[in-house]
Formats: structure tokens, sequence, C-alpha cells
């Protein structure tokens, strides 16, 4: 089933999607990598605020290649989602919604998010340029001397996302190796 939604994302939205969805996202979301996840959950465990609200918020796991001249943004393509596993429940804990990225997540990711209600989407690997043409608006929000890996806010229109763990646990992975063990 294909959904059109709009980001930041309400738990009543969260929990209407089903592993396997297909999704068109509009609305804001932001990017955050290996650094920035390390940056936030470390200043926030020293005290400091999140830099962003993560209220319902989704992060995008990618850093964008530079904009060439006349772009929004360069190809933006996800990275693998585990590289993020460490910092996520905490971030799911304090109100992030859902996230973007590729791969397979660890267990405790899976419990945070159907503890918080949360939603884990893919985005099309090695699909960057394709998907940066969703993206209408890019700006660094946090942590410019990260680089790349810089936390932006991105307005994005009819970005394709596929829902691969929903907020009840259904792991798009795991019921995929299912229906292929009862052919085999």
């Amino acid at each position: 089933m294909e959904r059109k939604i709009t980001a930041p994302i309400s738990k009543e939205v969260i929990r209407t999607l089903k592993a396997g969805d297909s999704v068109l996202l509009s609305g804001v979301i932001y990017t955050a990598r290996d650094a920035a996840h390390e940056r936030m959950t470390r200043l926030f465990k020293e005290g400091e605020p999140f830099p962003i609200d993560l209220g319902e918020q989704v992060i995008y796991y990618a850093g964008p290649c530079p904009a060439k001249p006349g772009e929004v943004i360069g190809s933006c393509g996800p990275t693998t989602a585990g590289r993020m596993d460490a910092y996520t429940p905490m971030l799911l804990d304090n109100g992030l919604g859902a996230m973007i990225g590729k791969g397979a997540r660890k267990p405790e990711v899976v419990e945070a998010m159907k503890r918080n209600t949360a939603v884990y989407f893919g985005a099309i690997g090695g699909a960057g340029a394709l998907i940066a043409q969703a993206i209408k608006k890019a700006e660094v929000v946090a942590y410019d001397d990260l680089g790349t890996e810089a936390i932006r806010r991105l307005e994005v229109e009819d970005f394709p996302v596929t829902v691969l763990i929903d907020c009840e646990g259904n792991d798009i992975y795991e019921i995929g190796q299912e229906k292929y063990r009862r052919l085999c």
C-alpha cells in the first residue's frame, strides 16, 4: 500500500504504518550520521540539550555530497543504520519518531521503537542522486564543523521510502526471510 505522509510524523500516523508499506514522505526531516549521533548523545549525557527538538521528528542517516551550482544538495543516499544503533535507543526515548536508512537494526533498537511508537524507513541505497531530487531545501542546523556529517534540516517532497520495521516490531527483513524459508 502506498501512502503519502507529512513529517514530523505523529504517533497516530506511525501506528497506521505497517512493515512493507511504500511511503512518499513530505515535510521536514533531518540528516545525521555517526559523528553527529556520537556528539549529540555525549553532550546530552553531559547535560546539554539536543541541537534539535526530537519530538516526532525524522532523522535520515545520510551525509549529503556538496551541492553543485544551482542545486539544493548533492547526492544524498542512505547510510547503514546499524552504525547508529548504539545511540538510537536514547534518541527514541527522548521523542524521535522515525529514522530513514538501510539495513537491519539490533534488537535493542527494535525494542526502543516498540516502547516509543517509532518507525524505521528504508531508502534505496545507490540512488542518492535520484533521492536528492525530492529535497527542495537544505540547511545546516548543527555541528557545521562535521562537514558532510553536520545535522541538516531538509524540506522534502514525495521522498520515497519503505517501512522496514513498524512500531509493533514487524521487520520486513525477517518477514521476507520467513517467506523464503516456506518456499524451500
